[in-house]
């Protein structure tokens, strides 16, 4: 989707379609499942959980992060990943909503 196409959609649609972007790789599904099992993580640790080099990691976890779904705090040397609970509950709350209208809205005539 161009940049200068967004404005046709919703403000909501836009958001639904930028999260889905974000988790639309199974590095970054693997990386979500991880930080949510552990409750946090450094880089090196998803390095050796996923099996991916370190600058591959760090792209998804940065294309995570620029979607809000992730948070870092630096400790030392070291950042540190968890789960943006907000954000986390906005990506649930929004997915829910889409696939409850399918079940709502399709009648017979589907």
């Amino acid at each position: 989707m161009g940049v200068t196409q967004t404005h046709l959609y919703t403000e909501e649609q836009n958001e639904i379609a930028q999260l889905a972007k974000a988790i639309a790789h199974p590095a970054r599904i693997a990386i979500l499942q991880h930080l949510i099992k552990t409750k946090s993580c450094i880089n090196g640790d998803l390095v050796l959980e996923i099996g991916l080099a370190q600058a591959t990691i760090s792209q998804h976890l940065r294309e995570l992060k620029d979607a809000g779904l992730i948070q870092g705090t630096i400790e030392g040397t070291r950042v540190n990943y968890c789960i943006d609970s907000e954000k986390w509950d906005a990506l649930k709350s929004h997915f829910e909503d889409f696939f409850q209208s399918y079940a709502d809205g399709c009648g017979p005539a589907c």
